[in-house]
């Protein structure tokens, strides 16, 4: 799989190339291993071992439903009073980021009115904090840690 513009992971990996798949220790389960996955769970563990987020806190592939139409959210970070706090999508490593993928973000956090949203391809991260006071956003030059995401 694709280097990405994270620590080195692959050590804490479950990756079956044979089959081509990968466990995902947040769902317990295992899962087709696809350019977008490689993403999804290099992004988790940045969350979890540098970031400090608690993997109990972490939803992956959540399901919502945005005008009677379902969709599932990559990854939504939540405070341990289970309030939603972030949202994570995710896109494989030759897509780029583009402003349909900020709509999409965008269109999950009109049902979870989070604090946070990040876009990645795993080569490029955009944070971005909401104000809702002021109906603004500002972009972050990092990702929060966890006790930075529920005091702020």
């Amino acid at each position: 799989m694709q280097q990405l513009n994270l620590p080195d992971y692959i050590s804490q990996l479950r990756i079956n190339i044979q089959e081509g798949t990968i466990f995902d220790s947040f769902r317990k389960k295992t899962v087709k291993l696809t350019p977008e996955e490689w993403v999804r769970q290099n992004f988790l563990l940045f969350l979890k071992n540098d970031k400090n987020y608690s993997e109990g806190l972490l939803s992956v592939e959540m399901g919502l439903t945005l005008n009677n139409l379902s969709r599932r959210c990559d990854i939504v970070g939540f405070d341990s009073n289970g309030k939603a706090r972030l949202i994570v999508e995710c896109k494989a490593p030759k897509v780029k980021i583009t402003q349909k993928t900020f709509d999409q973000i965008a269109a999950y956090n009109l049902k979870l009115q989070v604090d946070y949203l990040i876009v990645t391809n795993g080569l490029n991260h955009y944070c971005c904090k909401m104000n809702y006071a002021h109906n603004t956003y500002i972009f972050l030059k990092e990702i929060p840690l966890f006790s930075e995401m529920v005091s702020g």
